[in-house]
């Protein structure tokens, strides 16, 4: 039996509070964790994307950096090449040159009617080989025993001739033209003497001493036609040469376009008609002529035999072929070597310069304009002063 105390007061049933908290809370909480989780979604995806876009951005700035430093490298490259083997460029630039003019020549000479000898119709196949140096020794159709003597000296002959082409790149020929009575006993001599001997270049040249510059001349225009050499030489028949010398001078300045080098000089111009080197055009120097190389050996390279070649119909020649060649090359930039080795005397003076290791190049006596009596004393020069036999086949260039 129930009874109620007097005074107290009815409270509600706790257990029906409890549940409608419980549903309350239930909702709250759910309603908090939606938030808090879509929340967390937008957060995250915010971080992913910040990343994302970190991870772009640093590739970009990889790319630049990399394009930057490629930059960078090729313009040291640039300064690189520009600074140290601005020669080598400067000479193939020289090199293109060189082929326009050489095509342009060989179509003058086509639509000119010009007649192209059988040797030069010959060197179309030569000149697909590289040669270092071509030789020409100039000789005259009395020459016979002067010819005889470098023959015995200083110039190889049969089999070691054609080995110095084959291995060195180096080519040695008698230089000379024809007779006026083209076909008479002159040219046949020389025609004999080739046949035994295959040691001559002949050219389109009528042989006369006051034609020595237009000998010059076409001596170069058809070597370079004939031969693709680095260096073309012109040297007297009463000169020693010590070929070896000659080259390693010559390897020494391969890498420069436009040289001349020999024996610079600056003579007196003769003008009084009888004397020997006498200049009838003496009005256009003055007192003097400008520095050229002394005739007795000079060398040039391709470049400028080129130039010879294509420009031989405008080339003024002078009465001393020594002057007419300075002449040709003095309003051009052309590199001028000064090289004394080249003119040395005979014994005992290359002989000195010998023994100190001072090779000479070439050897000959100022009083005669070469070696005096060269057919006599060509063989004691070579004694003395020769750079030994060996000395071709050691060599290095």
């Amino acid at each position: 039996m129930y009874f109620k105390n007097r005074g107290a007061i009815e409270r509600p049933s706790r257990s029906v509070v409890s549940k409608k908290w419980s549903l309350f809370l239930c909702l709250g909480s759910f309603c908090a964790g939606m938030f808090f989780t879509n929340r967390m979604w937008i957060i995250s995806e915010t971080k992913e994307g910040i990343t994302r876009t970190t991870t772009v951005e640093a590739e970009r700035l990889k790319l630049v950096s990399e394009n930057c430093i490629t930059k960078f490298l090729q313009q040291q490259d640039i300064k690189l090449v520009s600074k140290e083997n601005f020669g080598i460029l400067d000479k193939t630039i020289s090199n293109l040159e060189i082929e326009l003019a050489e095509a342009k020549a060989a179509q003058e000479l086509i639509t000119s009617g010009v007649p192209i000898s059988e040797e030069i119709e010959k060197g179309e196949s030569r000149r697909k080989r590289k040669y270092f140096m071509v030789v020409g020794i100039n000789t005259a159709f009395s020459s016979r025993k002067r010819r005889d003597s470098v023959r015995a000296t200083w110039m190889p002959q049969g089999e070691k001739r054609r080995k110095l082409e084959e291995e060195k790149g180096i080519i040695i020929r008698f230089v000379i033209g024809h007779s006026a009575t083209l076909g008479g006993i002159l040219d046949k001599a020389i025609e004999a003497e080739d046949k035994k001997h295959g040691d001559f270049l002949r050219l389109d040249h009528i042989e006369g001493y006051l034609e020595l510059s237009a000998k010059t001349k076409t001596y170069f225009a058809t070597a370079v036609n004939l031969w693709d050499a680095e260096y073309y030489i012109k040297v007297d028949d009463d000169v020693h040469v010590n070929i070896a010398t000659l080259a390693e001078t010559l390897a020494r300045h391969r890498t420069k376009p436009r040289i001349y080098i020999g024996c610079m000089k600056s003579g007196p111009v003769l003008s009084r008609k009888g004397v020997r080197y006498h200049e009838p055009e003496y009005w256009k120097f003055g007192d003097k002529y400008f520095r050229h190389a002394t005739g007795q050996i000079y060398a040039i390279s391709k470049d400028l035999a080129t130039y010879i070649s294509a420009n031989q119909h405008v080339l003024h020649m002078y009465t001393n072929e020594d002057v007419s060649l300075g002449a040709w090359f003095i309003g051009l930039d052309v590199q001028h070597i000064d090289d004394r080795r080249l003119c040395c005397g005979t014994p005992p003076d290359c002989e000195w310069k010998a023994q100190a290791g001072n090779v000479c190049v070439a050897s000959f006596d100022w009083t005669c304009s070469g070696i005096c009596r060269s057919v006599d004393r060509m063989k004691e020069v070579h004694r003395h002063c020769g750079e030994g036999e060996n000395a071709l086949w050691k060599a290095a260039f």
